[in-house]
């Protein structure tokens, strides 16, 4: 499995507007390439700067040739549709992740 890890830094003043277009938007649309199998949306707690909030979307998928694809046929005009929509209010961090096992709690 793979992560797509994405961080977004975003102007305090457009948060509501924006989780809202993430989560009806731009997230269904990455989702709809039907090259992720799952999508964690987080607002981070930590790395707080003056005027800005933080957020990550980290996507998974099976495999590194599926992230490839995604990256090849959609990323850019994904990409592009959130700097149309939010450009001078936002920057993004993305990271790739090769998980190496997942751990989990026993129940009892």
């Amino acid at each position: 499995m793979i992560i797509y890890s994405v961080t977004i830094s975003i102007d305090e003043d457009i948060e509501t507007k924006w989780v809202e277009w993430m989560r009806n938007v731009h997230i269904p649309d990455v989702m709809k390439t039907g090259l992720f199998v799952s999508c964690r949306f987080s607002k981070l707690t930590s790395h707080k700067e003056e005027g800005f909030i933080n957020y990550s979307a980290q996507y998974t998928c099976e495999s590194k040739n599926k992230l490839d694809e995604y990256q090849s046929k959609f990323a850019k005009d994904l990409q592009q549709k959130s700097l149309d929509e939010f450009a001078d209010k936002m920057h993004t961090f993305r990271t790739e992740l090769s998980v190496i096992e997942d751990f989990f709690m026993k129940q009892s």
